[in-house]
């Protein structure tokens, strides 16, 4: 294993190697270029002057906006998959025992590292973030993901003053948390959002924070891109390139005024470190959700109670819709808005509120963004023609509950023995089979999943290139609901006819419904 050491060193080494270089320089002529810096005299040492539109240096907005940020210390209990993640095989908890404990207090917490309920009590572990003052009475904006199943939260300020700190609340939809120091100390220094002005692609940015526990670190990059999307429902992301680090998560990045643009969030990296790709939370979305966690501590959205998946363009070719966009219903949430609304599976949603739909994401988000109560109107496409279906939204659910709501049956390994054989040519690839009881049982499949089943699936097909395989059932074929091979034979046909290239086919596998375009076999 590397000590600390030995990267210090290297650091160091290669911090002096730059010194010695640059002394060296004093009393060399560097050749004029436009992409080099140039040497210019100074009265006792050389300075070297920065490109055109760079700052000379960050050293006053450092100086100006570091007091705000801090280091933030949590204390929190392991998770079970994490301490299995950590030691592989491992079936059972190790415990903690509790070595002050006295045997014979009966007021003594649990020995053997039990709960009073008798589980096993999961060690703490330790973990850092960053974080900065947003007012001088000690509000304080970081991550989500930061605090998350925090026991005990402390705030090291830049001259290492060491306050205990609260959670206000939290917001795993953006993965933004706002903290209060206990305590009622103060004023602190303190930094604000920047929402009138937006940097352009290109301008300089100055990251503050915490990267692998050393406080008060700062990199400087531009802004790379605007509008990334890495997965999360509620953001679009700005990418910089100013180094940010394990530990950054949490913290600040400054334009070159010293204003709040963005808090730092993710990173990509292939090795855990920072390759100059990074993603910070818009300014405006982190002030608008950091007011309303103060004043209520909590965030609510709108919900509809709908799974949905991008209407691609290929999707919109299978269908004969041109290049239209939009989101298409892939299930819904028993009894919720949507299904009350009467939308319904394999709906294609281009519109809401008089406003149109380019994707998934922009759906939710715009859904979202509605107070629960409120009337929403979406234009969808169904069987070909265009209609309103009018929902009333509800409130949308933690993005744990949400996770925790999978209906997935526990169903048997696709392809199992015992499968169905083929009764049928194959159509798009694939040999379709009815759904019997016999194969419902085998494959634990719901009562009210009707379709054809897929008993094996040509590889050389688009089928197979698009990850179909034995056990799945295809419960859509274009614009109608599928009993049976003949009907997803029916629709191939169709489309032939018409001179298309593809259907979409709604696919269910493992409590989940999925459309995808499939190419027509030649």
């Amino acid at each position: 294993m590397t000590s600390k050491k030995t990267r210090y060193l290297l650091g160091a080494v290669a911090g002096a190697g730059v010194m010695a270089a640059a002394v060296a320089g004093a009393g060399m002529r560097l050749p004029a270029a436009q992409a080099e810096p140039q040497l210019i005299r100074a009265s006792t040492a050389p300075i070297f002057a920065p490109p055109p539109g760079a700052p000379m240096s960050y050293a006053d907005i450092f100086e100006r906006v570091s007091p705000a940020v801090v280091s933030i210390n949590v204390t929190s209990r392991a998770s079970a998959d994490a301490l299995r993640r950590a030691i592989p095989g491992l079936p059972f908890l190790l415990p903690q025992p509790d070595d002050e404990a006295n045997p014979d207090d009966p007021t003594a917490p649990p020995r053997g590292g039990q709960t009073e309920r008798g589980q096993p009590r999961l060690p703490s572990q330790q973990s850092s973030g960053s974080g900065f003052f947003i007012s001088a009475d000690g509000y304080i904006v970081t991550n989500n993901h930061v605090v998350e199943n925090a026991e005990r939260i402390t705030v090291v300020m830049k001259d290492e003053t060491e306050l205990e700190a609260e959670i206000v609340g939290r917001d795993e939809g953006t993965d933004l948390a706002v903290l209060k120091v206990k305590g009622g100390r103060g004023p602190f220094p303190f930094v604000n959002f920047e929402e009138a002005a937006t940097p352009r692609v290109g301008d300089w940015v100055i990251a503050v924070g915490n990267p692998f526990g050393l406080g008060g670190t700062a990199t400087a990059g531009i802004i790379s891109a605007y509008g990334r999307d890495i997965g999360e429902t509620f953001v679009d992301y700005i990418q910089i390139d100013a180094p940010i680090n394990r530990g950054n998560s949490g913290g600040p990045t400054f334009d070159i005024y010293g204003r709040v643009i963005g808090v730092n969030t993710a990173i990509f990296s292939p090795s855990g470190g920072s390759v100059g790709i990074g993603f910070a939370i818009p300014a405006d979305v982190a002030n608008t959700v950091t007011k309303q966690l103060i004043r209520g501590g909590r965030i609510e959205r709108g919900y509809i109670g709908a799974s949905i998946q991008n209407f691609t363009r290929e999707m919109a070719e299978a269908t004969g819709m041109g290049d239209q966009r939009g989101a298409i219903v892939a299930d819904l949430v028993a009894g919720g808005p949507a299904q009350r609304a009467g939308l319904r599976v394999g709906d294609i949603v281009v519109g809401i509120n008089g406003q149109s739909v380019k994707s998934s994401s922009d759906l939710t988000r715009r859904v979202a963004q509605g107070r629960p109560g409120d009337a929403l109107r979406l234009d969808v496409v169904r069987d070909g023609r265009r209609q309103v279906v009018e929902i009333r939204s509800g409130t949308r659910p933690s993005e744990r509950e949400l996770a925790s709501n999978d209906n997935t049956p526990g169903s048997r390994v696709p392809g199992a023995p015992g499968a169905p054989a083929p009764q049928a040519a194959p159509i798009l690839g694939l040999a379709l089979t009815p759904l019997d009881e016999a194969s419902r049982r085998q494959l634990n499949l719901p009562a009210d999943v009707r379709g054809a089943l897929v008993a094996s699936v040509d590889q050389s097909s688009d089928a197979a290139e698009k990850g179909l395989r034995r056990g799945d059932v295809i419960v859509r074929a274009g614009d109608r609901a599928v009993s049976g091979a003949a009907d997803v034979a029916a629709v191939v046909e169709a489309a032939r006819k018409s001179g298309r290239t593809s259907v979409l086919v709604g696919v269910y596998r493992s409590g989940r419904t999925s459309f995808l375009p499939l190419k027509l076999s030649r």
